[in-house]
């Protein structure tokens, strides 16, 4: 006949079976903290300055990378324009579809003046994948807001990244060639007149660190620019 468990044993027992519960149990069970989304306080600036001040329909949005967030005297340079700043450095084209529902949308601009690709070209990315995502771009843009214009500045030649200035103006040519396809999407060249008669990159268009512009670059991109916007 089988002898009952001692005391000793069945608490033993219980313990085991205790632990193993808790080593299973999803309240014990280690949580990973989630990774928060690139340029995330930038968005929730931009998120912060809509809610304090409700975006208008209908006006002209300047939208990109860092060349764009540096752009401080937007509404100077263009007075007779409704001008938003919707600039953060260090964005690709990636990025801008990302956060298009957050940024663009709830401004529903007429127009569309876009920067990017020059961070995607420094990063490795081909210039077939540059395109690539700015397809996506594009359809996104369509898709939400169809009467909405585009106009695509093109990849300028910064001194500081000479050693992709090809795969650069590689990206611009297959971009250009795809805007030509669609009536709602322009082309801006700025890689052009900021080169000099030597084919080199303008120094005295670009401030100390040869990749962001200097009030002279901003002087010519609006000169380019202001009878595009209108």
């Amino acid at each position: 006949m089988t002898r009952p468990l001692s005391a000793v044993c069945l608490i033993a027992l219980l313990c085991a079976a205790a632990a193993a519960t808790a080593q299973t149990s999803p309240a014990a069970r280690p949580t990973t903290k989630p990774t928060s989304q690139p340029f995330q306080n930038e968005i929730e600036a931009f998120e912060a300055a809509d809610r304090a001040h409700p975006p208008t329909p209908g006006g002209v949005m300047f939208l990109g990378s860092s060349s764009i967030r540096l752009w401080k005297t937007l509404a100077e340079d263009f007075p007779d324009l409704r001008v938003v700043n919707r600039g953060f450095g260090g964005s690709t084209v990636p990025d801008s579809t990302r956060y298009a529902d957050r940024v663009v949308v709830p401004h529903r601009p007429r127009l569309i003046v876009y920067y990017e690709g020059d961070n995607d070209i420094a990063a490795g990315h081909s210039p077939e994948r540059v395109l690539a995502d700015f397809k996506a771009f594009v359809s996104l843009l369509h898709e939400r807001l169809p009467e909405t214009r585009l106009l695509f500045i093109s990849i300028k030649p910064s001194p500081s990244r000479a050693k992709v200035a090809a795969q650069a103006k590689e990206a611009n040519r297959l971009v250009r060639e795809f805007i030509a396809t669609d009536p709602k999407l322009a082309y801006v060249d700025v890689w052009t007149p900021m080169l000099g008669a030597d084919g080199q990159p303008r120094e005295e268009l670009f401030g100390p660190d040869r990749l962001h512009m200097n009030r002279k670059g901003y002087e010519l991109w609006t000169s380019i620019l202001r009878p595009l916007v209108k």
